[in-house]
């Protein structure tokens, strides 16, 4: 990569967050009915109340109406600010030709996002008991986020940091050295398994060379086959899983493809059902033409 400057790399994102009026977002999909009665929703706007937002949210600039924005990631955030009050907003523009990427990627945060969240509220001055009463969580649970990369190296935790990673998976590689932490981490990601049992496994098939000392010295007293046994026997099961989603891919493939055509040539060109869904179930016929729209299925 030599030789590029920054002006030749296409940035993903706005290099600076903009504060927006509310006014100026919008989704397209509505956020689901009873959604603002939900434990996930009550504990954002609560956090948001206590904390304030720590994550702006992500947006595009919507083509067809000029001046407005798509909102990718953050609509219960954006709803409970609505609620509370809030005129405007701090925001990440995404220059992404297609607005969805980011929101594919970004479900819900890891681990290791919520641990860098709650890191960046107390630097900014909030306490442990606002966190706590924020997050709906014991003082003591919060006090282990703040731990959770202690004794991480930066390069696993990089790789790890928005996987489905749990906190015990964590508390097994702090038990490894770095180099080590980044092989497991890496070969987790390769496997797309994020498991306890299987970063036990690699655990006890790692020398004590690559062990902190405290684990190292447990480790003297294991029996190296049944550590290897006990891997091979994960590493198994992941096979096995992969398998079983290879041969339901191509079937499920054809399903999709004949629901896909029945949709286009069958629902959508029906006048009386496409009248019958604007008038009562706007989100259905929203849904059921992206599906129609959609250009080729990946075939087996």
């Amino acid at each position: 990569m030599a030789g590029v400057t920054l002006k030749q790399v296409r940035l993903g994102f706005e290099r600076d967050c903009v504060q927006l009026p509310l006014d100026a977002l919008h989704y397209p999909i509505s956020l689901p009915t009873g959604i603002k009665t939900s434990v996930k929703y009550l504990q954002i706007r609560s956090s948001i109340q206590v904390i304030g937002l720590v994550e702006p949210i992500v947006i595009t600039p919507d083509r067809e109406k000029l001046g407005t924005f798509i909102v990718l990631d953050g609509r219960m955030r954006l709803e409970a600010l609505r609620d509370l009050g809030a005129k405007q907003v701090l925001c990440l523009i995404s220059t992404d030709d297609e607005g969805y990427t980011y929101n594919k990627r970004v479900n819900r945060l890891s681990v290791v996002q919520t641990h860098r969240m709650i890191v960046r509220a107390a630097e900014s001055g909030v306490s442990v008991e606002q966190l706590a009463e924020a997050l709906d969580l014991s003082p003591n649970s919060i006090r282990e986020k703040f731990r959770l990369l202690d004794g991480i190296c930066n390069e696993a935790a990089t790789l790890l940091a928005d996987k489905p990673a749990t906190a015990g998976m964590f508390r097994i590689l702090k038990q490894m050295k770095p180099f080590r932490q980044i092989d497991v981490a890496q070969a987790m990601v390769n496997l797309d398994n994020y498991s306890v049992k299987l970063a036990t496994a690699m655990l006890q098939a790692t020398s004590p060379d690559q062990l902190i000392e405290k684990a190292a010295s447990k480790m003297q007293n294991a029996v190296p086959a049944e550590a290897l046994q006990r891997l091979e026997r994960e590493l198994a099961a992941v096979q096995a899983d992969t398998r079983l989603l290879e041969e339901g891919y191509g079937p499920a493939n054809l399903q999709l493809a004949i629901v896909k055509t029945y949709i286009g040539s069958s629902l959508l060109e029906n006048a009386a059902i496409v009248r019958w869904l604007a008038k009562n179930r706007a989100e259905y016929l929203q849904q059921l033409q992206r599906i129609a729209d959609i250009k080729a299925l990946a075939m087996q």
